[in-house]
């Protein structure tokens, strides 16, 4: 089992990897070698299935491992990264998806994608609800655990956000997708409809103090006065999707609109203003649709016999493991997720070494932000070299919380 756990962390440097080359290179405009390399090699469905199983485990061992009273690691990086791995596989697929060839080259597993894409969107309607992502209240979470278990909801918003935009990407693609997909998102899932609800809620917006507030960038960010008016990417996405699916020949002779899908998209005429038009001017086209919507009678429900194909990554995986969920918790408690001193300092040098700091900083070239008061920050941590700080007292403060991550990555260095 070491020597698999020791691939799977291999694995996981290896596509991490490929995440920053793939932001260099869209950065750069460079041509997006790791996108023709992902194609070339056939490698979009793997990343697929490997998306998907990582998703699972989250939702059927993770919670397990959680609720486990034996379980009481002093160090919950090796979890952690199976936890950050979907969001791994994810940034990077929003990468590439941009590219047609990228959305033809994963064949039968974008109905899985699609599928996926549908269960992240739905949480996230769910979520604004309840006023945005889980706020970061430290007071609440006393475990490492615990801490763990506040960062996992963080990156699931996040996640269902980059699932978004892969959505947006693949509906770019509408006049190659297979009538079984385009099946899958207009009927099965009514993802219009679903795209309506995300703008009326839009829960990547909220208000704060008096302040509007997005999120972007990993984090909330205050819109000045004079750039609220602004259509924010997250909105253009939504607003991109919605005209693929509703104004593409090939979807608008399948989208059935029945009175609740009127309805519903009726509330989009609301939101189209003269400042939006300005900044989508596609989007003229979706107005005049309303208009003629407005008029038109609603269809009744079709009945038609049709013989589609069906997503089978997910429902494999689940009849494969059913009932086995605590014995696999259980197994990776003491074989994967219990490491001795030693490894956690191999691993550690590991990690140092994929998370390179003159790449990172080429991946994300802003300044850096404080770690505790996220203020634009000019001082690195001396022992690690991998937090910033505004100041001194910011770095006192936030010693308690990142004392542990930073002996240990000072150990791997030292290690090297």
């Amino acid at each position: 089992m070491e020597s698999e756990s020791l691939r799977w962390n291999q694995q996981h440097e290896n596509l991490e990897k490929l995440n920053m080359q793939a932001i260099l290179d869209a950065t750069a405009s460079q041509g997006e070698p790791i996108q023709v390399l992902l194609v070339t090699h056939g490698k979009i469905p793997v990343l697929v299935e490997e998306l998907i199983a990582v998703e699972m485990w989250k939702q059927k061992v993770f919670p397990v491992l959680c609720r486990l009273e034996d379980f009481k690691p002093l160090n919950t990086f090796p979890i952690y990264m199976v936890v950050h791995h979907e969001a791994s596989i994810i940034n990077l697929l929003e990468t590439v998806f941009f590219h047609k060839e990228v959305c033809e080259s994963a064949e039968d597993t974008v109905l899985d994608l699609v599928d996926y894409c549908h269960r992240k969107l739905t949480l996230l309607v769910a979520r604004s609800g309840d006023s945005g992502p889980p706020e970061d209240d430290e007071s609440r979470y006393s475990t490492p655990m615990q801490e763990l278990q506040k960062q996992a909801e963080l990156m699931e918003f996040e996640i269902a956000l980059k699932a978004l935009s892969v959505l947006r990407y693949i509906t770019d693609c509408v006049d190659s997708l297979s009538l079984s997909t385009l099946s899958r998102m207009l009927s099965t899932h009514n993802l219009p409809c679903l795209l309506v609800e995300l703008l009326e809620h839009s829960p990547w917006s909220r208000r704060e103090g008096g302040k509007l507030q997005q999120f972007e960038g990993s984090r909330w960010q205050t819109v000045a006065p004079s750039e609220q008016q602004k259509l924010s990417k997250l909105d253009g996405q939504v607003w991109i999707a919605l005209y693929n699916l509703l104004l593409s020949p090939e979807t608008r002779a399948r989208y059935c609109l029945t009175s609740f899908a009127k309805g519903q998209l009726l509330k989009l005429r609301a939101f189209l203003t003269d400042t939006l038009l300005d900044q989508l001017p596609n989007l003229a086209d979706l107005q005049s649709f309303l208009t003629q919507l407005a008029l038109a009678e609603p269809q009744p429900p079709k009945k038609d016999l049709i013989l589609e194909q069906i997503p089978e990554i997910w429902e494999r995986l689940e009849r494969e493991n059913r009932g086995k969920w605590q014995a696999i918790a259980k197994y990776q408690l003491r074989h994967v997720f219990s490491p001795s001193e030693q490894d956690l300092r191999l691993q550690a040098r590991r990690w140092a070494e994929t998370y390179r700091l003159d790449v990172l900083e080429a991946v994300a070239p802003e300044r850096p932000r404080c770690a505790y008061c996220s203020a634009e920050a000019s001082k690195r941590c001396s022992r690690c070299q991998n937090e910033w700080y505004c100041c001194r007292e910011c770095q006192v403060k936030h010693w308690e919380k990142h004392g542990k991550a930073c002996v240990l990555a000072a150990q791997g260095d030292r290690a090297k």
